[in-house]
């Protein structure tokens, strides 16, 4: 398993926990830590700009990477939501023997 943890951010709580719940639903992360008043400066369209954020500190794998992507950005209301991913290259054996078991893929349920 590669270990990766993604970052994006959202300008609510309520995106940032609506994003957390569909990629746990959906069995593509292991954990989504929420982290609030992020203040983020940044460049947009030409502009300097400063924006107070939500930060999302996502667990997930390579494999599933690209899933998780895409239902951050269909639930983002960014025009660019920041979508990023670095390797975890060291972590406790234990730590990551529940991550690798909680992202793996799941059989749909009979509800």
């Amino acid at each position: 398993m590669k270990a990766l943890l993604v970052t994006t951010t959202t300008d609510t709580k309520d995106e940032a926990a609506q994003i957390a719940s569909q990629l746990l639903d959906a069995h593509l992360v292991a954990c989504v830590q929420i982290v609030p008043g992020v203040e983020s400066h940044y460049w947009w369209k030409g502009e300097k700009d400063v924006a107070s954020e939500w930060l999302c500190l996502i667990k997930t794998t390579e494999d599933n990477y690209e899933a998780v992507e895409a239902k951050i950005k269909k639930v983002h209301t960014y025009d660019e939501p920041e979508i990023i991913a670095v390797p975890l290259v060291l972590g406790s054996a234990s730590y990551l023997d529940w991550f690798e078991n909680e992202t793996k893929p799941r059989e749909p349920s009979a509800e």
